[in-house]
């Protein structure tokens, strides 16, 4: 499908962009920092989603989200690649440089609204908020034809003030308009009831698309974000797995989902190809190394699940009993074996790609090699085994820490020991520690390695597949000096995946500590 332009869409009363900030927003959450490649890859996944707009970051906020943004915005096409500034000149500025070279480039400028965030967080009065409103957006227009402005704390903020502040906006050459619930205080009803407020009261309402921005605080993102379409918003803002500040933001499975398979009733439609959601949602998984809850709606591992013995018999007689959705819609693969040890590499890059995952040459041949390693220790294969080796193997470069060996000692009558080899930034080093339990003793070793003063947060354990050969997956959230990051390794022998898991949250530790942010605190709508 091709993706409707402004103009198009503000014609197009059935229709609603989806504007993905899983890369801005999402990102702001502790523990889902994501390093440059990871982005990109990320961001290439969401061009195969088909949302219409990629937020890829703030490029001001370092150096490092500025790059991210820049790479973004040269090689992905198909969505518009859009930068978030503040409403000060330097902001406009670096996000133009950021997303100059994009296929379709978008500045979302924002400023705050409310009173307690004009008073006590910008100290400027009503009137230098318009103004400065005005001035983003002018200057934005300098650069792009394509210009958001955001009222941060919109829903608190009082509603004839945010049409002075929205109509400045218009008047400046604002082309969408995002009316953000930043603090998810709003309900339903009184959300819905704004949107239809600004669009009877703003002069030129007709030419601009109305945006709308929920958090989850109250668990009404999903719930909010679709009352603002009922009442004419034409765009929602949105992030995979409903990642992002707090309690998170909007689900865009979930809303996607929602106007699909109701569409007799509201009318909508998107350009979400919904076959790739579940992948982009294993992906994101895997890249921040948070796993998705069970009972998480569209993606969750139990979403397609029947235990209660009234609805398996239901579905035996007719899946529609009790599933409103067919697995296949959203991507969801079938549990099966797909792949064995004589397979070559040619089968592997097809499951691969059916899975959602499109390598380059030298990731598919680091993937391949531990397929085969892997295949030599189990007799089946199932695709959340390639996810695994996707996940372990591709998201981690670069890398500061790289595990080499790890070999354990224990038994009932014994003090568990551990000997781990690493190289790190290129040096091979080796040491011995003891501990409560192999796998203590195995993590005691990498921080005496390391030097690390991190401390555990969470230690979870969870096998990937069935039987006693099944891989298990560790998850690890680490801590230290005000970061917080998250890990993820997986292996046959649960020490080997837990030392895994460790590296790769070290990694992400030194990595976040690298890319400190520029400005002191990175918000937005």
């Amino acid at each position: 499908m091709t993706n409707v332009t402004n103009s198009q869409s503000s014609q197009a009363t059935d229709y609603v962009r989806i504007f993905d900030t899983t890369l801005r927003d999402g990102e702001q959450a502790p523990g889902n920092s994501m390093n440059m490649a990871e982005k990109l890859r990320l961001a290439h996944q969401l061009a195969r989603l088909n949302v219409d707009v990629i937020e890829a970051g703030f490029p001001i906020s370092s150096p490092g989200d500025f790059e991210s943004v820049e790479l973004i915005a040269t090689e992905v096409r198909g969505p518009a690649i859009c930068g978030l500034a503040r409403t000060a000149d330097a902001d406009i500025d670096a996000a133009w440089n950021a997303i100059r070279k994009a296929e379709r480039a978008r500045i979302h400028t924002f400023i705050a609204t409310s009173p307690i965030h004009m008073r006590d967080k910008l100290r400027m009065t009503p009137d230098e908020v318009v103004e400065a409103a005005a001035r983003a957006v002018e200057r934005a227009r300098g650069y792009t034809e394509d210009v958001e402005f955001s009222a941060e704390d919109a829903t608190r903020s009082e509603w004839d003030f945010l049409v002075r502040v929205y109509q400045a906006a218009i008047n400046a050459g604002a082309t969408t308009l995002n009316v953000p619930d930043t603090v998810g205080y709003t309900v339903p009803e009184e959300y819905g009831r704004l949107f239809a407020y600004l669009r009877e009261h703003l002069v030129g309402a007709e030419n601009v698309i109305f945006s709308a921005h929920c958090h989850n605080d109250l668990g009404l993102a999903v719930a909010n974000s679709i009352a603002a379409i009922q009442n004419g918003a034409r765009q929602v803002e949105c992030t995979i797995n409903g990642i992002g500040e707090r309690a998170g933001n909007a689900a865009l499975e979930e809303i996607a989902m929602a106007l699909h398979l109701r569409y007799d009733h509201y009318g909508i439609r998107t350009n979400v190809d919904t076959r790739q959601i579940y992948p982009s949602s294993r992906m994101l998984s895997q890249i921040t190394g948070n796993p998705v809850q069970p009972n998480k709606a569209i993606v969750g591992a139990n979403a397609f699940a029947h235990e209660s013995g009234i609805h398996q018999d239901g579905v035996l007689k007719n899946v529609q009993t009790y599933e409103i959705m067919d697995p296949a819609d959203v991507g969801v693969p079938a549990n099966r074996l797909v792949l064995g040890k004589h397979s070559g590499r040619h089968a592997f890059r097809r499951r691969l790609e059916e899975l959602g995952y499109v390598l380059d040459t030298d990731a598919l041949n680091k993937a391949f090699q531990r397929f085969k390693q892997l295949a030599d220790q189990k007799k089946e294969i199932y695709d959340e085994d390639l996810e695994a080796i996707v996940a372990d193997e591709i998201v981690r470069i670069p890398t500061r820490y790289q595990i080499l060996s790890v070999n354990v000692s224990s038994g009932t009558e014994m003090l568990p020991s551990a000997t781990v080899a690493m190289e790190i930034e290129g040096k091979r080093v080796i040491a011995g520690a003891r501990g409560d339990g192999p796998v203590d003793a195995a993590l005691n070793a990498i921080k005496e390695l390391t030097g690390t003063t991190a401390i555990m947060r969470e230690y979870v354990v969870a096998a990937i597949s069935g039987g006693t050969d099944a891989q298990g997956e560790v998850t690890v959230r680490i801590e230290d000096d005000g970061h917080m990051v998250t890990g993820k390794g997986s292996d046959t022998d649960i020490v080997v995946a837990s030392a895994r898991a460790y590296v790769h949250a070290l990694n992400r530790l030194a990595y976040r500590r690298d890319d400190v942010p520029t400005i002191s605190r990175v918000t937005g709508p």
